[in-house]
């Protein structure tokens, strides 16, 4: 149950940010449910591979290319859902960090309310 709440308010968060930053959008709700269970699944799997392969170049830069693998992540959520999409890299960095961002108020907020 956990799950499926944190799930809903990352499409809330991404609906949010779809009309707040000219260069993401996303066609509905629905669509926006999907790029959440999409940005899931793919920070879940592939987040973890991309971050042992860029290892020293994470070291070198103390972290910040985290950054970047964030803005790949949306980036690859942009190429499987059709109904999501970003224009570059850079509006995926920043959607990358207001997400992060708008999640973690909405999950406290969650939190307060047990």
């Amino acid at each position: 149950m956990k799950t499926l709440l944190k799930v809903l308010l990352t499409a809330v968060a991404v609906v949010v940010l779809a009309k707040v930053l000219p260069g993401v959008s996303v066609d509905g709700y629905v669509s926006a449910v999907i790029v959440a269970v999409v940005l899931a699944i793919l920070r879940f799997t592939v987040k973890p591979i991309l971050i042992i392969f860029t290892l020293p170049i994470t070291v070198i830069t103390l972290g910040l290319f985290l950054l970047i693998i964030n803005g790949i992540i949306i980036l690859l959520a942009d190429y499987f859902v059709s109904g999501f999409g970003v224009e570059n890299i850079w509006w995926a960095l920043l959607f990358s960090l207001l997400l992060s961002f708008l999640q973690s108020i909405l999950h406290s907020i969650l939190k307060k309310e047990k």
